[in-house]
């Protein structure tokens, strides 16, 4: 099994490649391994270090059961084990995620990228009692806890972390819902137990603090931007990494992001910028309000230029 010091680096958040007809409500068999091979191939020979599926971004909430299992069973084929590969299996109920770990665990994925049950609020017993009864269940698997509070119902305070901390297979944690002193005291608490893994916009702040990698989505318009981000927080080049800090984070508009349009409109982003080929997005995603549309066309030609920019500074990890 892995351990937090194997985690580190970029994280690319791969999206549940369609096919042509996913957005079809009759739909069934929507995978395109194809589209998989290509584009989760080419992120690896890129220069990723970590590739996490079935997220939020990663259309775990619109995959049929037979669906996730081809997605599973294709990427771990198609990785290889070159680089760590958790698989989402974050569901409504604690059964539902056992279903998917009994795929996920016939697979060579490293581990599981899991948050907690989210459709009622869970209280912290639950939360601690549901990665406890995962990790006797699935001894094998690592766990990279999935904390998302605004998805998944439930703040994973430091109470509750204490907890978990103590579950052996715990070796990483996305994480972006923290300031910078509760980061710290995280930190404190996991002693290089658990490798945390922040929002790529944070990575220049939270690296120093103990962060060793990032986590991202728009890696797949390419990632280019996210290398040069990562090597330059290597070599302790902090004016150049504040700099690309900058770039990478999404032009001012007022107001709150639509969580919707920001996780599932990205696909839009992706399928525009040319790096990889998603396909279309699945129900309920169907109705496309136009300004979502213009806004992925503008963020995918401003990334291509990022792209431009910084692919000849890029260095594949040793």
């Amino acid at each position: 099994m892995l351990s937090a010091k194997d985690l580190h680096g970029l994280m690319a958040m791969m999206p549940a490649f369609a096919k042509d007809n996913g957005g079809e409500l009759g739909a069934a068999d929507t995978v395109d391994v194809e589209r998989l091979r290509s584009g989760l191939d080419r992120m690896i020979r890129d220069g990723a270090n970590v590739i996490a599926a079935a997220g939020s971004f990663g259309e775990f909430h619109t995959l049929l059961p037979n669906e996730f299992e081809t997605l599973v069973r294709a990427a771990s084929d198609i990785t290889k084990q070159r680089v760590p590969l958790f698989v989402g299996a974050t569901s409504l109920n604690t059964r539902e995620v056992i279903a998917k770990l009994k795929v996920v665990s016939q697979t060579k994925a490293d581990g599981v990228l899991l948050g907690v049950p989210f459709y009622f609020p869970s209280s912290p017993g639950n939360a601690i009692r549901f990665y406890r009864d995962i990790a006797e269940m699935f001894p094998k698997l690592g766990i990279m806890i999935y904390h998302n509070p605004p998805l998944h119902n439930v703040k994973l305070h430091l109470g509750i972390m204490e907890q978990i901390l103590k579950i052996p297979t715990v070796v990483a944690m996305k994480d972006s819902h923290r300031d910078p002193l509760e980061f710290v005291k995280l930190m404190e608490m996991t002693k290089g137990k658990m490798s945390v893994f922040c929002n790529q916009w944070q990575y220049y702040a939270f690296q120093p603090l103990g962060a060793p990698g990032f986590w991202s989505i728009d890696a797949w318009m390419g990632p280019w931007p996210q290398f040069a981000l990562r090597d330059a927080m290597a070599k302790g080049d902090l004016a150049k990494a504040r700099e690309i800090s900058l770039e990478l984070a999404p032009p001012y508009t007022g107001g709150a992001p639509n969580l919707s349009w920001r996780e599932t409109g990205s696909k839009i982003g992706v399928k525009y910028a040319g790096y990889v080929d998603p396909g279309p997005l699945r129900p309920p995603f169907i109705e496309i309000p136009p300004e979502v549309d213009e806004a992925q066309k503008r963020t995918a030609e401003r990334w291509k230029k990022l792209c431009d920019k910084y692919r000849t500074d890029a260095k594949v990890p040793a």
